[in-house]
C-alpha cells in the first residue's frame, strides 16, 4: 500500500486542490471581465470611444507624456469625423476627458489578457490543468485575443465617415464579451464547488429551463446593444407606452418590415422593451418550476436570486428609458444584465453539477 507524503499528497486531494486554484483564478479573471464591460458602457456613453484614432496593440501601454505627445494626439483625433463634425476646436484638457476613458478601456483590456495568459502558462507548467480543461482554456485565451480584434474593428466604422461606431459591430463587441464572461464563470463556479450529481429530475428540468432563458437572454443583450449604438434611449423617453403610443408612429416605415427592429431607433427601442419583458417572465417562470418541479433546495435558491435580479434589472431599465440613458443608470442597467446573467449561470451550474471533471489525478499530463 501506497501512503502520501508531505510532498505527494493523494491524487484526489491534490486534483480538489489544483481545481480550487484554477477555479479561484478565473473568477478573478470574471471579474476583470465584469469590470470591463461596466467601464465599456461609460466609455460609450460619454462618447469617448473614437478618442483613440490608432490601434497599437503591443505599444499602446503608455498615454503621451507630455504637452507636444498630447498636441500630437489631438491632432489626429482633430481629422477624424468625430473631432470634425462633433467636437471640432477641442482643446487638450477637453481632449483629455474623453482620452482616458478609452485608454483605460484598452489598458484594461491588455491587463485582463495578462491575467489570463500568465497564470494559465503557469498552471500548464506545472501539470496542474485536467485534460479535459486544456482545450477549453486554450481557446479562451484564443478568443479573448480575437475580442480585442473585434474591439478595433468596431471603433474603426466610426472613423471613415460618420462620427459613430457601427451598432452591428458594437453588438458583436458587447456579445463576446459577455460570451466570454459566462463561459468563464460557468468553469468557475464548477471547478470551486464540483458537486455531485443531483438524484433529482426536477434539477434536470429546472436546467433546462435555466438554459432557455439564457439563450433568450443573449437576444436581449443584443437588441440592448443596438439601441446603444443607435443612441435608442434618448428617444421614447416614457413608459410602458412609447411617447404615448403603444405601437409608435413609424415602426414599420422601412421595408423589408424586420430591418425596422434593427436598423432604427424606434424598432429597436420597441424590440428591446418587448423582449425584456418577456425575459423577465421567463426568470419568474423559472423561480414558480422550481418550486413545482423536485428541485434541490440549492437550485431553488439561485432560481429565488434570478427572479430578484429580474426585477431589479426591469427597474433599471424603466430607469433607463425616463432618464433618456443617462450615464450613471444607464451603467447599472448594463452592470445589470450581466449580473442576471450570472445568476442564471449558477443556477445553471447547481442544476448541472461538474461530472467526472475532477476524476483521476489531476497531474495527467
Amino acid at each position: 500500500m501506497a501512503f502520501p507524503t508531505a510532498d505527494r499528497p493523494p491524487a484526489a486531494v491534490t486534483g480538489r486542490s489544483d481545481a480550487r486554484a484554477i477555479g479561484r483564478w478565473l473568477a478573478v479573471v470574471a471579474a476583470m471581465i465584469f469590470a470591463m464591460i461596466v467601464l465599456g458602457a461609460l466609455t460609450r456613453l460619454t462618447e469617448s470611444g473614437l478618442s483613440m484614432v490608432e490601434w497599437k496593440p503591443v505599444t499602446g501601454w503608455l498615454p503621451p507624456l507630455s504637452d507636444a505627445a498630447w498636441q500630437a494626439e489631438l491632432a489626429k483625433y482633430a481629422q477624424s469625423p468625430q473631432g470634425r463634425l462633433v467636437n471640432q476646436g477641442m482643446t487638450v484638457a477637453q481632449f483629455k476627458e474623453i482620452f482616458w476613458l478609452e485608454y483605460l478601456h484598452r489598458l484594461w483590456g491588455r491587463l485582463i489578457g495578462l491575467a489570463f495568459a500568465l497564470p494559465m502558462l503557469w498552471f500548464f507548467i506545472r501539470g496542474r490543468v485536467p485534460r479535459w480543461l486544456k482545450p477549453r482554456l486554450v481557446v479562451l485565451l484564443l478568443l479573448g485575443g480575437l475580442q480585442g480584434a473585434v474591439g478595433w474593428i468596431m471603433v474603426a466604422s466610426g472613423l471613415q465617415d460618420a462620427p459613430s461606431v457601427s451598432h452591428y459591430r458594437l453588438a458583436l463587441h458587447l456579445v463576446l464579451a459577455i460570451s466570454l464572461y459566462a463561459y468563464i464563470l460557468w468553469l468557475a463556479f464548477g471547478l470551486l464547488r464540483p458537486e455531485a450529481p443531483s438524484p433529482l429530475a426536477g434539477d434536470r428540468r429546472v436546467g433546462r429551463a435555466a438554459a432557455a432563458a439564457v439563450g433568450f437572454l443573449f437576444v436581449v443583450l443584443t437588441f440592448g446593444a443596438f439601441v446603444a449604438g443607435l443612441r435608442a434611449g434618448q428617444v421614447h423617453t416614457t413608459f410602458p407606452t412609447m411617447s404615448g403610443y403603444w405601437i409608435p408612429p413609424g415602426l414599420l416605415e422601412l421595408e423589408p418590415a424586420w430591418l425596422n427592429f434593427v436598423a432604427t431607433q424606434t424598432g429597436t427601442q420597441f424590440a428591446h422593451r418587448w423582449l425584456a419583458k418577456i425575459l423577465v417572465v421567463l426568470c419568474l417562470a423559472l423561480w414558480v418550476r422550481a418550486r413545482r418541479v423536485d428541485a434541490t433546495a440549492p437550485v431553488r435558491r439561485a432560481t429565488t436570486m434570478v427572479a430578484l435580479m429580474a426585477l431589479i434589472q426591469l427597474g433599471l431599465g424603466i430607469g433607463t428609458i425616463l432618464t433618456g440613458a443617462e450615464l450613471a443608470i444607464a451603467t447599472v442597467h448594463q452592470a445589470g444584465a450581466v449580473l442576471l446573467l450570472s445568476t442564471l449561470i449558477l443556477t445553471l451550474r447547481r442544476a448541472w453539477p461538474l461530472q467526472d471533471a475532477l476524476a483521476g489525478p489531476a497531474r495527467t499530463g
